[in-house]
């Protein structure tokens, strides 16, 4: 009963800013920001109101444009890479797994300058296709990591049947062992799609407005003219809607991918 308590505890804590933030997305700017709140405003649509005047829709594009394409295309090449490290280890195969991992600590900001004055010199600045590169490259390290911990635990025996059946390895992949594993494989793509949706450093310096994410245009709320609190809880909830609707979708899959590459 301690646990179940403490579970719904910590259930609550984590949920209250996000029901704060949608509550005070309904308010006029004159109650929002009121200081202590008043939880009994009336309610007001002008956060929203404002933030589809704006023009929202090419940003959100963009955004869903570089998160969907990066992760389809870290899945496709994580999976066999994933594969050669865990099923049909390569040589060496420890010192693979932690290179993909020494690439993870080297801070964005300290590799941004070389990266925009590649993009300066090849005309890639303010192009999505930048970022779907950058991206992939990006979450590529912790699906391979994630794939692979799931991928350990396929049984020998039903690769040994597909061969002698004879399928090839990429029927082996498809048929085989995607099935098996594709808690897990929806578990990555929900964190790779997560990871690239909520990016702010490299769209904020290489975009400007053809190629302007979602997180880019909310920061565009925060002006000079002070911090409009309504209208920035209505922004960021719209915006968060994609990750949590696909979070809701996935939940199943995510837990019993997770915890299919935790148990050993």
């Amino acid at each position: 009963m301690l646990l179940t308590a403490a579970a719904w505890l910590a259930g609550i804590l984590f949920a209250l800013p996000v029901a704060w933030m949608i509550l005070t997305s309904f308010h006029g700017e004159t109650d929002a920001a009121k200081n202590p709140p008043d939880l009994f405003a009336p309610l007001s649509l002008e956060g929203y109101r404002t933030f589809f005047d704006a023009g929202p829709w090419p940003p959100l594009l963009n955004s869903l444009t570089a998160s969907v394409l990066s992760t389809v295309l870290v899945i496709v090449l994580a999976f066999p890479a994933a594969y050669a490290l865990s099923i049909r280890p390569v040589k060496a195969w420890t010192d693979v797994l932690f290179f993909f991992l020494s690439t993870k600590m080297l801070p964005i900001v300290a590799g941004i300058l070389p990266i925009y004055l590649f993009a300066q010199a090849s005309g890639l600045l303010d192009n999505i296709w930048l970022l779907v590169i950058l991206y992939t490259s990006m979450n590529m390290p912790i699906a391979v990591w994630m794939l692979r911990s799931f991928l350990a635990e396929v049984p020998v025996e039903m690769l040994e049947a597909a061969q002698v059946d004879g399928a090839g390895l990429a029927t082996t992949l498809r048929k085989v062992i995607a099935p098996v594993v594709m808690p897990g494989i929806a578990s990555a793509a929900l964190i790779c799609f997560i990871f690239s949706w909520n990016e702010l450093l490299l769209a904020r310096v290489l975009t400007s407005t053809v190629a302007q994410t979602a997180p880019v245009f909310l920061t565009g709320f925060v002006t000079s003219q002070g911090l409009f609190l309504a209208k920035v809880c209505a922004a960021s909830f719209v915006v968060s809607l994609p990750v949590l609707a696909a979070g809701f979708a996935a939940q199943d899959k995510l837990v019993q991918g997770l915890s299919m590459g935790a148990v050993k």
